[in-house]
């Protein structure tokens, strides 16, 4: 039977472990925004747009136990907490920017499918 998983039981294909990380539409949504700078939740669940409360929750606390998001609580009332993409998940910019890309130069390619 072939190995499937390296170390810390991650997958041995570098590919397969970034979408372990990374491959859910609402985590690259996330990544996305909190490129620019830090946000709190409110701004996050706003520009995301139909993500539940929920599940975005969900999705920070797993980005922030793989290392990839960072969660700032200040002790102030009603409570104030931002995050912020940690040098880890910065690093993740070129796969973004390249995600970008392509998905512009798809949609160009099928927009002009459509009008032709």
């Amino acid at each position: 039977m072939e190995e499937r998983t390296g170390g810390k039981g991650l997958p041995v294909c570098p590919v397969e472990t970034t979408l372990t990380l990374i491959g859910d539409k609402w985590k690259v949504l996330i990544l996305r925004d909190l490129i620019p700078g830090t946000k709190r939740f409110g701004e996050l669940k706003k520009s995301i747009g139909t993500v539940s409360q929920k599940v975005l929750t969900a999705q920070l606390r797993d980005m922030e136990e793989k290392g990839l998001v960072h969660r700032q609580v200040y002790a102030e009332v009603p409570p104030k907490v931002e995050y912020s993409l940690t040098e880890l998940g910065r690093s993740l910019k070129p796969v973004l920017d390249a995600m970008l890309v392509w998905g512009k130069g798809y949609q160009e390619l099928a927009n002009g499918e459509k009008g032709a």
